[in-house]
């Protein structure tokens, strides 16, 4: 499943970005710190694809995790990665949004523009009746994001998700369908 913007468009992530991916992280080391851990050796990042690229993720209706490079239309370099995980089917139709960037292009709206391609997989072709974000208080770019994005903050949590070693307290936000397509 690929989707076209203006300056980038989404792609599963493949085996063969490795290389590219993992010079990405390397790259982005100082910009993740303490607010991400993408995956930094070759195992980890073909786990990574098999969660989040995988045969498994290719039926919208059914697929539990989903994950989408971002790459740049004139270069087709990676500049961030989306991941839609924990989707929930039944009455929830619900899933937890993660998404980092890579180095140096952060800053630069490309993760804007593949953050509005994402909210459309996932509230047209999934069906998703809600994504929800949990941003570190202190992240105030990723804050900014979301927020930009229409998501609402519907609440803390305290020491949610251990990060670097350390529980980190997270704002939960959250976005709904029908507030996504008033939009």
């Amino acid at each position: 499943m690929r989707r076209r913007g203006f300056s980038v468009y989404l792609r599963p992530p493949q085996d063969s970005d490795a290389q590219a991916f993992l010079a990405g992280v390397k790259a982005s080391r100082k910009l993740h710190g303490a607010w991400v851990q993408p995956p930094t050796s070759p195992a980890r990042f073909k786990r990574f694809v098999r969660r989040f690229g995988g045969a498994a993720t290719r039926n919208p209706l059914a697929a539990t995790h989903v994950g989408f490079l971002v790459c740049r239309c004139e270069d087709d370099a990676i500049v961030g990665v989306f991941n839609l995980s924990e989707v929930v089917r039944g009455l929830f139709q619900s899933a937890y949004l993660g998404y980092y960037a890579f180095s140096p292009h952060a800053g630069a709206g490309y993760m804007a523009e593949g953050l509005e391609l994402t909210l459309g997989v996932a509230f047209r072709a999934h069906k998703l009746h809600r994504v929800e974000a949990n941003i570190q208080p202190g992240n105030l770019r990723s804050l900014s994001l979301a927020r930009d994005a229409g998501f609402v903050r519907e609440g803390f949590s305290r020491r949610y998700v251990k990060i670097a070693g350390r529980w980190r307290d997270h704002v939960r936000m959250a976005l709904l369908a029908e507030d996504w397509r008033a939009r």
